[in-house]
């Protein structure tokens, strides 16, 4: 499926979005810098876009490829949320889907400074003030909560506070804001780190951990799909701040891009194109208890 221009979109459809639970602001000190050096003034006709290959629209994300985010592990088919908004971002800048090449980048690797060889990086990378001192991010595409995932035969699977799960064994993928949001509960055991999610899946049906966190619509797809055993959402959680976690394109710092990508992510959140990408590919939120 290549996303393309859509017409402006019935309010009612927009207000439809399933992930309309998690709409929440970015601190500003986070989003302030996020496109520090980039030039306002960029022209962001596609002859004009400052591209790493002319010509070319450059996207990186990591591999393997998780639903729902990206479908049978293969950006370039257009399904999964962020391969569909990468496509529709495409388009909105002018570009065919031919026009488009997608490259692999380890998610941990993304946000480290220094000279990038793609033009963004899609990948659910929530901005962060500390990450936005060594790249540039765009505005968000998304905005999700935390969530915890315990198998249904668990002793924390009913837990409906953080107190109830501090003598839980937590794990979650290294470099995510969901391992830094584990802080936020205070467990009594330091939580265990895995290279990806593959590997933390498997280590909460081995009983290695009690419970993995990640962003919420992660943990409908790893209950629903992955876990070869039985598996609940505990709960969903904001970050300390009382906001929701919220994505963005991420960059070389300083791009030039980044200007334009946020003209287009603002037009597909104008015409509705971002909700009803939601509502197609991410799965519903309501009915999960907040923890705190």
């Amino acid at each position: 499926m290549t996303p393309v221009r859509r017409p402006a979109r019935l309010a009612a459809l927009a207000a439809a979005s399933l992930l309309t639970l998690a709409v929440g602001c970015a601190p500003a000190d986070d989003n302030d810098d996020q496109s520090a050096g980039s030039d306002k003034n960029t022209s962001c006709e596609k002859a004009d876009l400052p591209l790493k290959k002319a010509g070319t629209l450059t996207i990186a994300t990591d591999s393997p490829a998780y639903e729902p985010w990206f479908v049978d592990d293969d950006p370039t088919n257009g399904k999964g949320f962020e391969s569909a908004v990468a496509y529709a971002i495409a388009d909105q800048l002018g570009f065919s889907k031919d026009e488009v090449t997608w490259e692999t980048v380890p998610f941990n690797a993304s946000y480290q400074p220094g000279e990038k060889s793609f033009d963004f990086d899609i990948n659910q990378v929530s901005i962060t003030e500390e990450r936005a001192k060594a790249v540039t991010f765009s505005e968000p595409y998304y905005k999700a909560a935390q969530a915890i995932v315990a198998l249904e035969s668990s002793p924390y699977a009913k837990a409906t506070s953080f107190d109830a799960l501090k003598d839980a064994q937590f794990g979650a993928q290294v470099g995510t804001t969901s391992l830094t949001a584990i802080d936020q509960i205070a467990p009594a055991k330091q939580a265990r780190v895995y290279d990806d999610t593959n590997q933390a899946t498997k280590a909460l049906e081995v009983g290695q951990i009690d419970v993995l966190v990640m962003d919420l619509p992660s943990a409908f797809y790893t209950t629903a799909a992955v876990l070869s055993k039985p598996g609940t959402i505990v709960g969903q959680f904001q970050p300390d701040t009382g906001q929701s976690e919220e994505f963005g394109l991420l960059m070389q710092k300083g791009s030039a891009l980044a200007s334009c990508l946020d003209q287009a992510i603002g037009e597909l959140r104008e015409d509705g194109t971002l909700a009803d990408l939601e509502k197609e590919w991410l799965s519903q939120t309501t009915g999960v208890p907040e923890l705190s």
